[in-house]
């Protein structure tokens, strides 16, 4: 992909954020972009590849919004970068003169988004890539759910060092510390920082993402705890 944009855009600078989502994770995917698309210059232009369904009937598409353009697969990945009231206009990928020939089956990263990316990068209104659409495919989120005293939430995403984040925001917490259960682990937290605890013992933080976070110092939370995403994780004050 990078090759294809250096001969397509030469004078472009390309920066990789991650090459570390589980395969065919979209939701893994979807999350790591909304929380990169932000610390970029606005106009950036996101090529994002998590794509189970490549060579398939799914759309690729050109998503602009009010901060950046985002390239991809139409399968959600997109969507959480790009809430609704901040798309000013979804291109579907058609014009194949944008795209390399002959275009593969199985590598539409290579083929479609990152010459479709070159040609953004270059000049190209993307209303010249094909036809508007109104929707794109989006993906929903669980949200916490307050029961009685008790917030229940669930892991969302385990990144490749094992930490486990869930859809708990890091505001919702009060001053005073909380009992937090994840599997058949209670923790008082949430801890200021890893390094609040022992090395192997398990910690509760607030992470960059402001999400609330279950971590082993110097180790893996979703090895030792034996949980992953789905797991529920149910805060109550105490």
């Amino acid at each position: 992909m990078k090759g294809v944009i250096a001969s397509r855009a030469p004078d472009v600078r390309v920066i990789d954020v991650t090459h570390g989502i589980p395969p065919q994770d979209v939701l893994a995917g979807a999350l790591v972009l909304r929380h990169a698309v932000p610390f970029f210059p606005a106009g950036t232009i996101h090529v994002a590849v998590v794509d189970p369904g490549v060579g398939s009937a799914r759309c690729a598409l050109c998503v602009e919004t009010d901060t950046a353009t985002l390239v991809g697969p139409d399968n959600g990945l997109l969507s959480l970068a790009a809430p609704e009231p901040s798309v000013r206009r979804i291109v579907e990928l058609t014009e194949e003169r944008f795209f390399l020939t002959p275009r593969s089956t199985t590598f539409h990263g290579r083929d479609v988004f990152a010459p479709v990316a070159a040609a953004l990068a270059t000049g190209t209104d993307p209303d010249a890539l094909g036809p508007r659409r109104p929707t794109m495919e989006r993906l929903a989120l669980p949200e916490p759910e307050q029961r009685g005293s008790a917030l229940h939430g669930q892991v969302i995403y385990a990144d490749r060092f094992g930490n486990l984040v869930t859809n708990l925001p890091g505001h919702a917490f009060p001053r005073q510390p909380v009992s937090i259960s994840i599997g058949q682990v209670r923790l008082r937290g949430p801890s200021s920082s890893y390094a609040a605890v022992a090395r192997d013992v398990p910690v509760a933080v607030v992470n960059s993402w402001d999400l609330l976070e279950i971590a082993v110092r110097d180790g893996s939370a979703r090895e030792r705890l034996g949980v992953g995403v789905g797991e529920p994780v149910i805060v109550e004050t105490q």
